[in-house]
């Protein structure tokens, strides 16, 4: 396994520019770089069509029929009036190429950070993301990837083995935790086997979400996948226990106006989130080639980080033996 090359070097602002142009959009020379490692995220202005988001894709990373379905669940979700950021069409298909490059244009739309303590926002985000989720359960993805054990824990364990970043004194250890913790997370999903998964969002975080005057908006599907309802929910989930049940309860004050929640997933949260915890290590191993990512994460080949994660990952397996949110109060 290699750490792959430097996927965006010839991405110049002069080669973003000209696939604004390519696309039919006369760009004025406004240009700005927005926050994004996996891929490269610009917003361009245009004499005619305002303010457009152009969104390079990490080469490689997913196929051209997995960026299309991802392209046609948003634009779908559009359809139905849900709020999310939906791919523009200019020359006829939402996934364009120029320069080497595979990119979509997308209308720019303003917005704020969440600020989910203010009175009614968990509820209306219950309720945008059940009318997400009642769409994505109409049908299923052919080419996205499933959410699974395998896929973000397994092989990312393996990947941060076989690619060295470990320090060979807290190798033996890394390997025995996360090992132990991959059974604790096989375990749940094997509690729960026959859940119902859909498409979903996948990477429904804060980050992932603005706030305008009408509510939440989605962005950046670029994660969807086949999995849990549960996955687009619990890392809205801060604090304590107690936060985290009073979270809890908004959101689906507002979540079962519009759906039914299988109180099951619950028991995903913890493992849910020891897999992001695993696919994040080894999600910045295999994009160290990228120079976004030793300048973003400078301590990650430091002893002091992997003594933190090697703490961290034993700290989970408690968390999934006695997790803070239990099925239990509600059920």
């Amino acid at each position: 396994m290699v750490v792959e090359a430097r996927p965006f070097d010839g991405l110049t602002p002069e080669r973003v520019l000209a696939a604004a142009e390519f696309a039919g959009f006369e760009a004025d020379g406004r240009l700005f770089a927005l926050n994004s490692y996996e891929n490269r995220v610009y917003q361009v202005g245009t004499a005619c069509h305002g303010m457009l988001v152009l969104k390079f894709y990490r080469p490689g990373r997913w196929s051209d029929a997995q960026i299309l379905e991802e392209h046609a669940f948003t634009l779908e979700l559009a359809a139905h009036e849900l709020p999310v950021a939906a791919p523009l069409a200019p020359l006829g298909s939402t996934l364009l190429e120029q320069g080497g490059f595979r990119y979509a244009a997308f209308p720019f739309r303003a917005g704020h950070a969440p600020e989910l303590d203010a009175p009614g926002a968990l509820e209306q985000l219950g309720r945008a993301l059940a009318r997400v989720h009642a769409i994505g359960a109409t049908r299923r993805f052919r080419a996205r990837p499933a959410l699974d054990p395998e896929r973000l824990g397994h092989r990312a364990v393996r990947t941060v083995r076989a690619l060295g970043f470990v320090p060979p004194e807290l190798a033996a250890r890394y390997a025995a935790t996360a090992e132990a913790l991959l059974g604790d997370i096989d375990a749940a999903f094997a509690d729960v086997a026959g859940i119902r998964v859909e498409r979903i969002h996948g990477d429904c975080h804060l980050g992932n979400v603005l706030w305008n005057e009408q509510g939440p908006l989605f962005v950046d599907l670029d994660d969807c996948v086949m999995g849990p309802r549960v996955q687009d929910l619990w890392m809205f989930l801060a604090g304590d226990a107690g936060e985290q049940r009073r979270r809890w309860v908004e959101l689906m004050r507002g979540y079962e106006q519009f759906a039914a929640f299988d109180y099951r997933e619950l028991r995903l949260i913890e493992p849910l989130r020891a897999l992001r915890m695993l696919h994040h290590a080894a999600w910045v191993a295999e994009r160290w080639g990228d120079p976004a990512f030793p300048r973003a994460f400078p301590w990650y080949g430091e002893r002091r980080f992997w003594e933190t994660c090697v703490t961290d990952l034993a700290a989970q397996r408690e968390a999934i033996a006695e997790p803070p949110l239990l099925a239990s109060a509600w059920v």
